[in-house]
């Protein structure tokens, strides 16, 4: 998966979906302030982009998990994602809420989605996990077997990975954090002096910036 996660990067590079603001660091609903923000929504608007996702997506799953009955996303970013894959692999797709409705069926898990199945998770963007592990509890507690965790990239904090890890959640990305500032470098989408900026701020994200 190593050249299909460069070209990911590069991809998103072309169609302005990295942004790099190290004077005007964006801040993330965790708090954390960023010099660099990756805005994977930007992939739906790119048809042969959007296919060439969907399909690396897909292919990953099924390499990893051809055990896999049901694709659930994650909301609101992993849907169409989540979505396009599913129909790339033949198989059905629900969705997860944040948290359960305040309407209505009161759902969190939007499909149908039986109990016992074998579900692999899509996910758009991995940072803190937090959220992406919320989705896979909200699963488990709906009475399915979580497989594993497929996504489109990741920031690569050990905070993360600690998580991941601690939920017992294998994660695997198309592309990540350490290709996408190679790439960027390689081909002058950003200064060499900004690459010590980012790998700082990949350091130690949460004090970066105070």
């Amino acid at each position: 998966m190593e050249q299909t996660g460069r070209q990911l990067a590069a991809s998103l590079m072309e169609i302005g979906a990295v942004l790099l603001r190290p004077d005007q660091p964006f801040t993330w609903a965790s708090g954390w302030k960023s010099p660099i923000y990756c805005d994977n929504r930007r992939i739906l608007s790119h048809p042969e982009l959007r296919t060439f996702v969907a399909s690396s997506l897909a292919e990953l799953a099924q390499k990893l998990y051809p055990e896999a009955e049901v694709v659930a996303g994650v909301a609101t970013g992993a849907i169409a994602h989540g979505a396009l894959a599913a129909d790339k692999m033949g198989k059905p797709f629900v969705y997860v809420r944040p948290k359960p409705k305040d309407h209505g069926t009161g759902s969190q898990i939007e499909g149908e989605l039986k109990p016992g199945a074998k579900v692999v998770v899509i996910e758009d963007l991995i940072s803190t996990g937090m959220s992406s592990l919320a989705a896979v509890k909200a699963l488990k507690v709906a009475g399915a077997e979580v497989l594993g965790m497929v996504a489109i990239f990741t920031y690569s904090f050990d905070l993360s990975k600690e998580r991941f890890e601690e939920a017992g959640v294998r994660l695997d990305t198309v592309s990540n954090y350490e290709t996408l500032v190679d790439v960027a470098g390689e081909c002058g989408y950003i200064p060499e002096e900004a690459k010590g900026v980012l790998h700082q701020w990949r350091a130690n994200p949460s004090e970066w910036g105070k």
